[in-house]
């Protein structure tokens, strides 16, 4: 006979909350009939073991993606003395290969979400590695745009992806260190590459240095086979006969911090009270998200508000739960069980889904990376208000997206399909075009826009400005490296900084923005030594701003679960304009006739995006005092 609590037999597919009610000790029902064999599953970033591990893998990957792409400057002279064109054209070749590298960004995000980091970076190696081996042989400038700019680039993009999501999906706690240590790979690689390159191409030719890095393109794959994916951890929280409450966890073998984070959790739950049982309250408490075509576990497993708790800084907040939701077939054979759970302070819910793992609505195996809110945000958690409000696994479920029937349906097949859900779930979300409808955004976008045209100029164009001005090799071949120099230590400033809540990252990304602009624009004040590191200095901490506190400006002014729609666009955005920037700025300097010209466009580009982002908090708190507003007046009855 089932428990009073216990959902039907033969319904698999909804997931029910088993209350225990106030029964006498003798009739108590056994502990193997109050919880199934199946227990609830919740990814828990481990926050060190193999994390470890997958950080050295993004950082190498990173160190040969833009280390490639920093210096192909050092290819312009060499390409156009044997194909007898102009600079401008030959910049287009690296620019196809920035542009397109970042435009690959979502298609090879929506890959990854079904097939896993691991084969996704595999593919981009190996792809990678055959564009830069088929460049070799290139009879002109057309084939090796199309060669090593487009089919190159989006090889670098596939490995790209998984270079910075996987290393958030390994740590919470240490996430802002651990995506600190990897994205540093991009400034060592720039001061790496930068002298390599030039030697290889001085002793060895243009296209024995590029069929080099191919060889070292597909050494990324072995880096991505690194890339292990991380399993659920079966959480089951129950109270046994004599009232206590016990925590059961399988794999049993769990990290510290893990282990620690599972038990505030519990703990949490142990000092829920009375609650306002009103409709009111309780259809606040339960809210279901709106978001029909792409739901949140939070849609699924509701939640719970517990009294305020005291903080060590003497505020207050609210520790949040989740639960899971009660079917309306179940609501009528559990009268009063929601009521029971909001008011009984003896009451410790269970999170177990019904049935077996493979009939279940919502199927643990399905582990899908893409479905996180959270997953492109590489800065310190306690800056999200979502995880400083949550404990550590009512965080992880409320930022996590719920599979669909038809992807739960092609994993249980492993059916091959042209375009499956996972795909075509991670594709409508990135490239979401209705976000453009957000002025905030817009304007955020078109900032983007014009950093990146200017963005890569002084890369492909500083050494042949300073080779012409006759100053000593010695000193040219390590202006890029330079830059690779501040880069890194930038990132790692830019990382302290975010880690402190006050910090107002819009103004910090403008500020260096707009000193790098003008640095840029002066920069050919004098072509000495000591002014042109001077300014590859500047220039390198400019752009570690923009790059390291994106995420950051974009969580401020949108929202966490408007990260993943927006960083989608803004991949397209920067993408396009890196493709045109290089090559107007070489234009530039082929009809003026001086290099100066395109570092003028270049600085002016960036001052202009710093200058024209600088009002949008306010344009943001009048965009969100006008949805309020409409909402209000919606609201009102006629």
């Amino acid at each position: 006979m089932s428990p009073p609590n216990s959902a039907p037999p033969g319904n698999a597919e909804t997931e029910y909350l088993k209350v225990p009610t106030e029964t006498k000790p003798e009739e108590q029902q056994p502990l193997n009939d109050l919880v199934p064999e199946d227990d609830a599953e919740v990814v828990v970033p481990p926050d060190g073991g193999w994390g470890w591990v997958v950080v050295f893998a993004s950082f190498m990957c990173n160190m040969i993606v833009d280390g490639i792409i920093f210096s192909f400057g050092a290819f312009i002279e060499p390409i156009k003395d044997e194909f007898h064109v102009t600079k401008a054209y030959v910049a287009l070749v690296g620019s196809l290969m920035s542009g397109f590298y970042l435009i690959a960004g979502p298609f090879a995000s929506a890959v990854a979400n079904r097939y896993g980091f691991r084969l996704v970076a595999i593919m981009g190696s190996v792809l990678g590695a055959a564009a830069f081996a088929l460049a070799n042989f290139a009879p002109n400038v057309e084939y090796l745009c199309v060669m090593f700019g487009v089919i190159g680039g989006i090889g670098f993009g596939f490995i790209y992806v998984p270079s910075i999501i996987t290393v958030g999906f390994y740590f919470e706690k240490w996430r802002a260190l651990a995506t600190g240590i990897g994205v540093c790979g991009s400034g060592i690689g720039t001061f790496m590459f930068a002298p390599i390159t030039a030697y290889l191409i001085e002793n060895l030719g243009w296209r024995t240095a590029i069929l080099c890095q191919g060889t070292i393109v597909f050494a990324c794959g072995s880096f991505g086979f690194l890339y292990r994916p991380l399993k659920p951890t079966k959480v089951q929280e129950i109270k046994d006969n004599d009232g206590e409450t016990e925590l059961k966890m399988d794999p049993s073998k769990l990290p510290p911090i893990t282990k620690m984070k599972m038990e505030l959790a519990l703990e949490a739950m142990k000092s829920n009270e009375s609650c306002n049982t009103s409709q009111a309250s309780i259809n606040r408490m339960l809210g279901v998200n709106n978001n029909a075509n792409y739901p949140r576990v939070s849609d699924v497993y509701h939640t719970i508000s517990i009294p305020q708790q005291r903080a060590l800084d003497g505020s207050c907040y609210e520790k949040r739960l989740s639960v899971p939701f009660i079917s309306e077939a179940d609501r009528m054979q559990n009268s009063g069980a929601k009521e029971c759970l909001l008011q009984n302070k003896s009451t410790n819910p269970i999170i177990v889904p019904k049935g077996s793992r493979r009939g279940s609505a919502v199927d643990p195996e399905v582990n899908r990376p893409m479905y996180r809110d959270d997953i492109f945000f590489n800065a310190s958690l306690t800056r999200l208000p979502q995880y400083t409000s949550r404990t550590s696994i009512a965080y992880n479920l409320s930022v996590t997206r719920l599979p669909t029937k038809n992807d739960i349906e092609e994993e249980k097949k492993s059916s091959c399909k042209m375009c499956p859900e996972a795909v075509k779930r991670t594709l409508a979300t990135m490239l979401d075009y209705s976000l453009l409808c957000s002025p905030t955004f817009l304007l955020l976008a078109l900032g983007g826009f014009f950093t990146m045209m200017g963005f890569y100029v002084p890369f492909m164009f500083l050494v042949s400005r300073a080779e012409n001005a006759n100053l000593a090799k010695e000193y040219t071949r390590f202006l890029i490296s330079a830059i690779g120099i501040s880069n890194t230590i930038g990132r790692v400033l830019c990382g302290v900084l975010s880690s402190f809540p006050g910090v107002n990252a819009l103004f910090v990304t403008n500020a260096a923005l707009t000193i790098g602009g003008i640095a840029t624009i002066f920069s050919g004040f004098s072509m000495t030594p000591e002014y042109q590191f001077f300014y590859t200095a500047v220039f390198g901490l400019a752009i570690s701003t923009f790059a390291s506190l994106r995420s950051i400006v974009v969580v401020d002014l949108l929202g966490l679960e408007k990260l993943t729609n927006a960083f989608g666009l803004l991949l397209l955005f920067q993408g396009v304009a890196a493709i045109f920037g290089a090559p107007i700025a070489g234009a530039f300097t082929e009809a003026t006739g001086s290099y100066d010209a395109g570092f003028y466009l270049s600085g002016s580009l960036i001052l202009a995006s710093a200058v024209m982002c600088y009002p949008l908090n306010y344009i943001n708190r009048r965009e969100m005092q006008k949805k309020k507003e409409k909402l209000e007046n919606k609201s009102v009855p006629v």
